[in-house]
């Protein structure tokens, strides 16, 4: 395996060219593969040249739930063509990542056709999978688009927006567990990373926490890495009182990664 197939995925307006391209940068600076980086994306402006450009993947159902859900990545992702690149393994990273370390491990770890992600932090009975980052064999679970393209209001009804919960769901459904990378490669910007006790946010600044092979800093949510970079927390109108704990201090170092 000389050669890596990274995926990502941009629409709408919360992400802009720069995240896919520092995204880009911050793999091949991290890794000695050879990669083959691809943007699913209706608006490809101001992507470095060398990503590899592909139409967002459809979703083929009723117009009401292709936009409006969150189903685009953790449905729509698993076609079992995305883009030719059918019985290639592919490895998604979020927009939203800030990589830390060095790949290599990560891209050797997959074995034969198994699905991996990241462990989510909120779950403790192994039931979810954070999407930040996924691994699959293009071709192996496109039965999670299908049954969303049969059933949205079904499964709109009972996860929502919860989307990841959604594709875990059918990926266990289907080979009766998940398999995860291992614990201490990813971490989460807002549960380790920031102080605990909320008001402590006021005072100390967010640190890497020190755990050993750790490979990348999740960014889910708000704040997201430009927006910590310079302390900056958004919150919603009314929610004015949550500043006690939705805070952060500038973390700077995220200057040094996110390249």
């Amino acid at each position: 395996m000389n050669e890596i197939n990274i995926v990502c995925i941009k629409w709408g307006t919360a992400y802009d060219a720069e995240y896919v391209n520092k995204l880009r940068n911050m793999i091949i600076y991290n890794t000695s593969f050879i990669i083959n980086f691809y943007c699913f994306t209706d608006d490809s402006k101001n992507l470095n040249e060398s990503i590899i450009v592909k139409s967002l993947p459809v979703l083929d159902t009723l117009e009401e739930y292709k936009t409006k859900y969150s189903y685009r990545k953790e449905a729509a992702l698993c076609d079992d063509e995305l883009g030719g690149l059918r019985g290639k393994r592919v490895f998604f990273f979020d927009l939203d990542m800030v990589i830390i370390s060095n790949l290599d491990e990560l891209f050797r770890y997959p074995k034969d056709d198994k699905f991996y992600i990241i462990n989510d932090w909120n779950t403790k009975d192994n039931s979810v999978g954070q999407a930040s980052c996924y691994s699959w064999v293009v071709g192996t679970i496109g039965y999670v688009k299908k049954y969303f393209e049969d059933n949205p209001k079904e499964v709109i009804d009972k996860y929502f927006t919860a989307s990841q919960e959604y594709l875990s769901s059918k990926i266990i459904e289907k080979n009766g567990n998940l398999n995860f990378w291992p614990d201490t490669w990813f971490c989460s910007f807002r549960f380790h990373c920031l102080p605990k006790f909320g008001p402590f946010r006021h005072i100390f600044s967010p640190k890497i926490p020190n755990k050993k092979n750790l490979k990348a800093v999740v960014f889910h949510g708000v704040p997201n890495p430009r927006e910590a970079l310079i302390g900056k927390w958004e919150l919603k109108k009314g929610q004015e009182w949550k500043r006690l704990y939705k805070t952060c201090k500038p973390a700077k170092w995220i200057e040094k990664y996110w390249i």
